[in-house]
């Protein structure tokens, strides 16, 4: 899969996606300038979300809930009011483009409403399916339909669920990735035993000519080392320039520091992940020889005399001459065809 220039796949290095999301507080300049912290911090990409508050959430429905649940029990507001002031005003989507561009990263979003979908194909080259929305099958054709690269996160879905919105996917655009995803933003530690990273597992036998990812909420950086060594080609985190600020996303979200580290430790990783062949390395090439044995004389040893249990043994250094451990019942009864002082080395070549 490319993105602009991008490539994402296996052997490429893991697509890092900033989800911006309601971190710009209403506020143009913040989304602009959280745009460029990301890009510094090493993103790949910078991901909103465009929706507006009376196209994606009832404010009457969460009411009559009776009170605010999981991660909104915090909020100081409705969850109407929350998602109205998290609106992204489509004035600004152009201008998020151009900075996206000027610090070199890929501009898109996740959007929550059909309408907006035509309007803001123009501006972005991927398009991101939240959660949220994995039942909502109309959304998916409409975006699967722009025949551009685009994303479907599973949290909070069974595996039917999953196979529902992939098959509604597919059928119109195969350029997709299916992210693992946990939908708890409560940020407590108590989520890592929700996470489920085997699920990666699952997709690939699943569905084995999708590229897979994953959609994390978790702290630090355990989730998305796990999900790379499992195979996640992409990985998208929150991101915002302080966790302590007011807002939706905030608590949970990556600041530009951790996100470094959680760049710097996954390119470790990549490096250490390496091939499937088991081989000698280069950085190998000299402790081969300091680490492993060689047969060598026991005591002072004369030409003639056979080699038997008592006058060997197997001690470091290994040169490339030397004998193996492995190999020496291939020498025992052999004679010496010159002497050895105790503690050198038996070579093929002194033996008839």
């Amino acid at each position: 899969m490319i993105i602009q220039n991008k490539k994402i796949g296996p052997g490429e290095k893991t697509f890092f996606i900033a989800d911006i999301a309601a971190n710009h507080d209403g506020d143009l300049k913040r989304a602009l300038e959280l745009i460029k912290l990301c890009a510094e911090a090493g993103a790949d990409a910078a991901k909103f979300q465009h929706f507006k508050a009376d196209t994606i959430v009832s404010d009457i429905g969460f009411k009559s809930l009776g009170s605010q649940q999981s991660h909104q029990k915090k909020w100081k507001k409705t969850v109407y009011e929350v998602y109205e002031d998290a609106s992204l005003n489509l004035e600004w989507t152009e201008k998020l483009k151009e900075e996206c561009d000027k610090c070199g990263i890929i501009f898109f979003t996740s959007p929550y409403d059909l309408k907006i979908i035509d309007y803001i194909d123009k501006f972005i080259p991927a398009y991101k399916i939240g959660s949220g929305d994995i039942t909502y099958l109309e959304i998916i054709k409409k975006i699967a339909s722009k025949n551009k690269p685009y994303f479907l996160a599973t949290g909070a879905s069974n595996i039917e669920d999953v196979k529902r919105a992939v098959k509604t996917g597919l059928n119109i655009n195969k350029n997709l990735v299916i992210m693992q995803c946990n939908t708890n933003y409560t940020a407590d530690n108590e989520n890592f035993n929700y996470i489920n990273l085997n699920v990666l597992k699952s997709f690939k036998k699943i569905f084995p000519d999708l590229l897979l990812g994953l959609s994390d909420h978790t702290p630090g950086h355990a989730t998305v080392l796990g999900a790379v060594s499992l195979g996640a080609s992409s990985v998208e985190k929150h991101f915002t320039d302080d966790n302590l600020r007011n807002g939706p996303d905030h608590l949970f979200s990556m600041n530009p520091e951790t996100w470094r580290q959680m760049i710097d430790r996954t390119r470790e990783l990549e490096k250490s992940l390496g091939f499937e062949e088991k081989k000698i390395e280069k950085n190998e090439t000299e402790t081969v020889i300091l680490q492993r044995r060689a047969l060598r004389a026991i005591k002072d040893l004369n030409s003639g005399e056979k080699i038997n249990d008592q006058n060997v043994i197997a001690l470091r250094p290994c040169p490339k001459n030397g004998i193996l451990p492995y190999e020496k019942e291939q020498i025992l009864g052999k004679k010496l065809n010159k002497n050895i002082i105790k503690g050198d080395l038996i070579k093929w070549e002194d033996l008839i």
